[in-house]
């Protein structure tokens, strides 16, 4: 595989919860799923992250312009690694940085990790990779449900 990933340390299991514990294991699960060599790290990383800027109910606060002002230093931050999609594991980083993205004419994919983790496993079904780009919507694993019919 090509395609190279960066991730997201999420504020609130990362900066404000576990530290740089959680963020190893992150990157542990991260580097198994995608493959050492097509995981970039931003820069800095783990507790220094930046936040993406749509935590704590930012997402849904109304304020759009402001959100992504604030998030302007993440998306800076994300194209700076040249990757290809951005791992966010929660759900709240996603939409946000999803929407960074959308702002810039789709610089780079956002994926959930859960979403990683079952294409990996070859349980991700076909209605399942709808967001993916093509280079991962078409990448060949087994889908036990197309085995029935």
């Amino acid at each position: 595989m090509k395609i190279k990933f960066t991730v997201q340390d999420p504020c609130q299991i990362v900066r404000k919860g576990f530290g740089d514990p959680i963020a190893e294991d992150l990157r542990f699960i991260v580097k198994s799923v995608v493959g050492e060599e097509n995981f970039i790290d931003m820069t800095p990383n783990m507790s220094n992250n930046y936040c993406c800027g749509g935590g704590g109910g930012f997402l849904q606060s109304g304020y759009p312009d402001e959100r992504r002002a604030y998030g302007k230093l993440k998306a800076d931050q994300i194209l700076a690694t040249k990757a290809d999609y951005c791992i966010a594991p929660c759900h709240n980083c996603h939409a946000q940085i999803h929407d960074l993205s959308d702002q810039r004419d789709h610089a780079w994919g956002t994926v959930h990790l859960w979403t990683l983790i079952c294409l990996s496993l070859g349980i991700l079904g076909p209605n399942e990779r709808e967001y993916l780009g093509d280079d991962l919507k078409e990448l060949n694993v087994f889908h036990p449900e197309s085995s029935m019919y």
